[in-house]
């Protein structure tokens, strides 16, 4: 038995999120159905970040594990099966004991918005069509890194052991007509990034302080924050592993 770690890239406009469901379209779903038709066997994933419904991936990882080494000769075919909007990018045979999950030691996220109509952004952006002030919303970026407890940008019902995450990276810029949030940690919660663009922006919009934004964290109870923040406007960027991890 040999383990693969599968890199794979997504639209998730038409998915229902990442994770496995019975009764809708998933991310997870369709890599699995596609492996097994042409791997011709029962396929079981474990996947290393589990997006929301709506949310897109640059890169997101899989592993699975295969009696044979068919799979690295067959990445056309399983690409020629998936949907339009997957891609399986890479195979990587791998150790027994790496994990997408457990291996992983960050990942990195980005949220875009744009502020004027544009067709070609509908899908992949949100349009927010206010005055913001990003000099406010950098500083209050800056604020949340480090190790901290960020309860208050959980959605409800969310089994974890613990709501505490090490920020490494955060911060606001302009990018190609754009305004790009980017944030990199060990671990995020659910909802958490989309909790913390929506609530930061009503800092930009001058609708909370910035004093209030920390009592929003301080709190600690799930739900607190803003989670107004659609989907499609977030992007899973990349998935950190050590270095030297796929050599």
């Amino acid at each position: 038995m040999s383990r693969f770690f599968l890199e794979v890239a997504y639209d998730g406009q038409k998915h229902s999120g990442f994770q496995i469901q019975n009764n809708a379209p998933t991310i997870q779903g369709e890599i699995n159905q596609s492996l097994e038709v042409i791997l011709k066997g029962k396929i079981v994933t474990h996947g290393s970040s589990r997006t929301d419904a709506g949310v897109h991936a640059y890169q997101n990882f899989l592993h699975v594990d295969l009696e044979t080494d068919e799979i690295l000769e067959r990445v056309y075919n399983i690409n020629a099966i998936l949907p339009p909007s997957i891609v399986l990018r890479n195979v990587y045979k791998m150790t027994s004991d790496a994990h997408a999950r457990f291996s992983a030691t960050a990942r990195s996220y980005k949220y875009v918005i744009y502020a004027q109509k544009n067709p070609f952004l509908k899908d992949f952006g949100y349009f927010y069509p206010f005055p913001i002030n990003l000099e406010k919303m950098n500083v209050v970026a800056k604020s949340i890194v480090g190790r901290r407890d960020f309860s208050s940008f959980s959605k409800r019902n969310t089994q974890v052991n613990n709501f505490y995450c090490d920020i490494q990276e955060a911060g606001w810029s302009k990018a190609m007509g754009c305004i790009v949030f980017e944030i990199k940690a060990n671990r995020f919660l659910r909802g958490m990034v989309r909790g913390l663009v929506a609530t930061m922006l009503k800092v930009g919009r001058g609708k909370i302080s910035l004093a209030d934004f920390e009592v929003i964290l301080s709190r600690k109870s799930c739900g607190s924050a803003d989670f107004t923040a659609p989907g499609r406007g977030l992007f899973l960027e990349k998935v950190h592993y050590p270095e030297g991890f796929f050599t």
